[in-house]
């Protein structure tokens, strides 16, 4: 005898939870639902019987009392996939033919319903990729993977100069230097002869790849005239923007002088004005080099 459930009033009985009892029947006793509007590809049923072998059966099909099928039509595709005779299965007795056909839909429905968390759903695939778990056995397709993990799921539209607040215990601070293999990557300022001194430990480079933050007299209002974007975009100057020559910092690095052979290659975006005076004097400085605009 099943246990009944008391409706939320107390005043009559609702019916029996299909939940509350697990059977195991043979595949060949579940009929699928003709019409069922729910479609699923053979790429769909693949990816759902390679979970069920990495997790095993994890959420038996819901069926009437005959065998047909309520919720679960994919599964039971993916176990024919895999051989399988026998699935688990809980029951709905006592289901009116009306609330079998809305639970199918409902089923699906209230399910779609749900939104991801970009910057949560992002954070939990990166550190699974770190330790070396399968994400295809998760159901998102490679190229979602790897908008989801560059985090371009956001529009990007923020305040260009908000600054987040400092945590409590920070994981890399000011002087840090990470070893990346036979890569040294540092927190620091580029402009700090210690710095960059600590990052370099005393090699020196054969290539310099560099984009200045600043010293471009950037001003956006242009797109406004010409009527070119639309949106949450920024307004107004750069600020801090009044440093356009760079060759103090660029002589902290050993080896880059006009003639030592170093490549310099620098990136400068220069607005349909004239380039700022201090940067033309830079490059030319520098002899041999690689400039993009």
């Amino acid at each position: 005898m099943l246990a009944t459930q008391t409706g939320s009033d107390g005043a009559e009985p609702a019916l029996p939870w299909p939940a509350d009892r697990v059977e195991r029947w043979p595949l060949e006793q579940l009929t699928p639902y003709a019409t069922n509007p729910r479609h699923h590809s053979e790429a769909d049923l693949d990816k759902i019987a390679a979970a069920i072998r990495k997790w095993g059966w994890t959420m038996p099909v819901l069926a009437d009392e005959e065998g047909g099928l309520i919720s679960g039509h994919a599964r039971v595709g993916a176990a024919t996939k895999l051989g399988l005779t026998s699935i688990p299965v809980i029951v709905a007795r006592g289901w009116s033919e009306a609330e079998k056909r809305a639970y199918r839909l409902a089923d699906n429905q209230l399910a779609a319903r749900a939104s991801w968390d970009p910057e949560q759903l992002a954070n939990e695939l990166r550190e699974l990729r770190f330790t070396g778990f399968d994400l295809d056995l998760i159901g998102f397709e490679p190229n979602q993977l790897e908008t989801i993990l560059a985090g371009m799921g956001s529009s990007g539209l923020t305040d260009p100069d908000s600054v987040p607040e400092v945590p409590d215990q920070p994981i890399t601070r000011l002087g840090d230097v990470w070893l990346l293999g036979e890569h040294r990557v540092g927190c620091g300022d580029s402009t700090s002869a210690t710095d960059v001194a600590q990052v370099l430990a005393r090699s020196e480079p054969h290539l310099m790849v560099a984009d200045p933050p600043y010293g471009v007299r950037y001003e956006p209002s242009w797109r406004a005239r010409r009527g070119l974007g639309a949106g949450n975009l920024a307004q107004g100057t750069v600020l801090n923007d009044d440093r356009a020559d760079w060759r103090d910092a660029y002589a902290l690095f050993p080896a880059m002088s006009p003639m030592s052979g170093t490549v310099l290659c620098t990136a400068m975006w220069w607005p349909p004005i004239s380039p700022p005076a201090g940067c033309s004097c830079e490059l030319r400085s520098y002899g041999p080099s690689s400039t993009s605009r």
